[in-house]
């Protein structure tokens, strides 16, 4: 038996490429198990639908890896459920090679699978620390120049000081400190532990 499983990430974005794509391999549209969910994990609804229908012998059709998942780590683990725990054959249309069912000077198209998605698996990681590390240079890079990370310091108003004394002295509450400058009360503690740089909580 032929299954699809067509995947997008939000239930605005358009389904109707991958379940054509679907159509031309053969497959009845009530063979197509839909997600519209994002690919962080694998907590889909017709995704386990769809594992709980699969028998040993049966294909399932993927329009490109990253319908199936973002994380290739967990994309190894499914793929492992999938060919070798259900038995089921595993192809992915845009990349012909991510076939199970191929037989390449010999090889089974399995193991040629198998070793295309660990490379895979390679590729994504590199990039990921790439990233992070590319990420880390421009951030030191950037406080090098002088730029700021975090929310932005709060100027202290020009009457603070004054409200600040009569809080200081019993004389206001913090609530109505807050309100004489038009700002919370957690500000204005915040504000007066910088002023007075030291625990000023009532």
């Amino acid at each position: 038996m032929k299954y699809a499983y067509i995947r997008v990430s939000t239930k605005d974005q358009n389904i109707d490429r991958q379940v054509e794509a679907m159509k031309e391999a053969g497959i009845d549209k009530s063979k197509m198990f839909i997600d519209k969910q994002s690919g962080k994990d694998f907590e889909r609804k017709n995704y386990k639908k769809m594992l709980r229908k699969l028998k040993a012998g049966d294909e399932v059709y993927i329009k490109s890896i990253d319908r199936l998942g973002r994380n290739y780590d967990e994309i190894i683990e499914q793929w492992r459920i999938l060919t070798k725990d259900k038995d089921v054959d595993v192809s992915v249309l845009d990349f012909p090679l991510l076939d199970t069912k191929n037989k390449i000077n010999g090889l089974t198209g399995k193991f040629i699978a198998d070793l295309v998605l660990q490379i895979l698996s390679y590729v994504a990681q590199i990039e990921r620390e790439n990233i992070r590390q590319r990420q880390a240079e421009g951030i030191r890079i950037a406080k090098e120049k002088g730029v700021k990370f975090g929310r932005p310091v709060m100027d202290i108003p020009e009457n603070f000081d004054s409200i600040y004394q009569l809080w200081e002295n019993n004389l206001i509450s913090l609530r109505e400190a807050g309100r004489m400058l038009e700002i919370s009360h957690t500000t204005f503690q915040r504000l007066a532990k910088r002023y007075n740089n030291k625990d000023v909580s009532r």
